[in-house]
């Protein structure tokens, strides 16, 4: 297994275990199961645990695992805090004193607030008495290290990056999704920062595993062969400012190939051969797609507020992933911003479409975009989740 640092030089396995699709059996978790997995991958050298306090029966599984086998100082644990349903600072010590217990232990290695998709997130927070929270746990010991996980755009992430003295932070990150989201932007601002990043989707929820068909050819007449998996992978540990990668390995056999290749991989190890072919099976994937936006973001800022790559980036996800799959996305990453950024709030300027490199239809494409991704349940769904969480 190799290793890299975080920001206090403290070696994390460069696999992570997700620990969010942990096997079921019948309406809870198979223990038993996930156990011979968890210190299957712990005997190889795995040592950052991720789970979080929304994941169904994950952090009391992960708890009675690591306690009954006596492992609990020899990994990390990381797991998150609800951030988006806190209403005071007594809450937050509720639900954090709960997560103690269910994971069986008296301190968090990696403690993240989840699921930030907007600045107003962390204002909330603040207002609420977060900054001392931490500080408190940090003294006292019980919080090791404080991050936050991120599915918003690149401008937001960096406001966020730079709203505190994190110590490391999670995004999604694939080589499908290198211009979304953090992206690589964001990527490399938190490492010039110094910030530890950990990847989580790295295969896209499967979709990089389950490739077309053309996309296999190519990797099984390619030079060094590597499995769809492995490219991912090593895509993303080719880049220095990747830390640690989650996986959410549920059998032997997956987490044995995930671990051969974290064992070998280094940053600076794709070749030029290597990067082409990654763009080639990008090329076929994406040929199914219905915009041909790169996410430069030339065409922004938008005046009124569009996000028009993260609308183009969601409709063309309802190509890729299914609709269903990419309205819930597309609600969870711009349906509750503070600042909507909704397709329907384009007044037809054409301001974009006279910076496009690709030369898209921009205002007529964001009318098909809003048709796809919100449909009116979606609408309704979405005004209701805006009132809960941006609190009215």
């Amino acid at each position: 297994m190799n290793y890299r640092e975080d920001r206090y030089g403290n070696k994390l396995s460069q696999l992570g275990y997700g620990c969010m699709r942990f096997s079921k059996k019948g309406t809870g978790i198979d223990l038993d199961k996930t156990e011979k997995e968890i210190m299957y991958a712990y005997e190889n050298g795995i040592n950052y645990f991720d789970t979080a306090y929304i994941y169904p029966g994950s952090e009391e599984a992960l708890g009675e695992i690591l306690s009954r086998n006596h492992i609990r100082e020899k990994v990390n644990i990381a797991t998150k805090l609800p951030q988006y349903i806190m209403k005071n600072e007594a809450q937050i010590e509720k639900t954090f004193n709960e997560e103690l217990k269910r994971l069986k232990t008296d301190y968090i290695d990696y403690y993240l607030m989840h699921m930030f998709t907007d600045y107003s997130e962390w204002e909330h927070l603040k207002s609420i008495g977060i900054e001392n929270w931490i500080k408190a746990k940090k003294e006292s010991g019980q919080v090791r290290q404080v991050g936050f996980s991120y599915h918003g755009d690149s401008d937001m992430f960096i406001k966020i990056l730079n709203a505190y003295d994190w110590d490391f932070c999670q995004i999604q990150y694939n080589y499908l999704d290198e211009n979304s989201q953090a992206g690589r932007v964001g990527l490399e601002a938190a490492h010039a920062k110094g910030i530890p990043v950990i990847i989580m989707e790295p295969l896209r929820g499967g979709k990089l595993v389950n490739l077309p068909e053309a996309a296999k050819k190519l990797l099984k007449e390619s030079r060094r062969k590597f499995t769809a998996p492995e490219l991912s992978f090593r895509w993303l540990w080719d880049q220095e400012g990747v830390s640690v990668i989650l996986s959410g390995m549920n059998s032997i056999e997956m987490i044995d190939e995930n671990i051969k290749t974290a064992s070998d991989a280094k940053s600076g190890d794709l070749t030029k051969e290597d990067l082409e072919l990654v763009d080639k099976v990008k090329k076929i994937i994406k040929e199914k797609e219905l915009v041909g936006c790169t996410g430069c973001r030339y065409c922004m800022p938008c005046p009124k507020g569009v996000d028009i790559p993260g609308n183009f980036f969601f409709y063309n996800l309802t190509a890729l992933d299914g609709k269903t799959a990419a309205r819930f996305e597309y609600a969870r990453a711009i349906g509750v911003r503070k600042d909507p950024a909704f397709a329907s709030q384009c007044i037809g300027c054409g301001k974009c479409e006279k910076h496009c490199p690709q030369h898209l239809p921009i205002r007529e494409m964001l009318k098909k975009a809003d048709k796809a991704l919100r449909p009116l349940p979606y609408k309704v769904g979405i005004n209701v989740a805006r009132k809960i969480m941006l609190k009215g």
